[in-house]
């Protein structure tokens, strides 16, 4: 019982860091974590989303706080025509680290924003734990 404790702590590690510009690999914890303990699916998909979401409301809170700088061009189309909507793809890899430093520095509406983010890793992970769990099974 005490390894299942040892590799959730892991896995919140490993999803807060994975959504910051540090490197974390939360997919591959998910998923090594599934295989070895697949009845313990709900409680990692919480944790891993809650900790990957509080990775992400961190650099949202870094670009509020950081002096206002020049965003990419395409990134501030994206968010003036989407909104906090486009943090659903903050779990992408190469921009999604991006996205939340820009909707801080953009300002955007803090509620809706971490919404967005929570969405977009949630659906992501039960994506990936769905794969998971059926290769197990098949």
């Amino acid at each position: 019982m005490q390894a299942v404790w040892l590799a959730l702590g892991g896995l919140v590690l490993s999803a807060f860091t994975s959504s910051t510009i540090l490197p974390g690999n939360s997919e591959v914890v998910l998923a090594a974590f599934l295989y070895k303990w697949p009845d313990w699916l709900w409680p990692a998909l919480l944790l891993a989303t809650v900790a990957n979401s509080a990775g992400s409301a961190t650099s949202l809170w870094l670009g509020r706080v950081a002096p206002k700088k020049e965003v990419s061009p395409r990134i501030q189309r994206w968010f003036e025509r989407y909104g906090p909507a486009v943090l659903l793809l903050s779990w992408v890899p190469l921009i999604g680290d991006a996205l939340p430093l820009a909707a801080g520095w953009l300002r955007l509406p803090w509620l809706p924003s971490l919404l967005w983010l929570t969405v977009g890793k949630a659906a992501r992970y039960l994506v990936l734990a769905w794969g998971v769990l059926a290769a197990l099974h098949a």
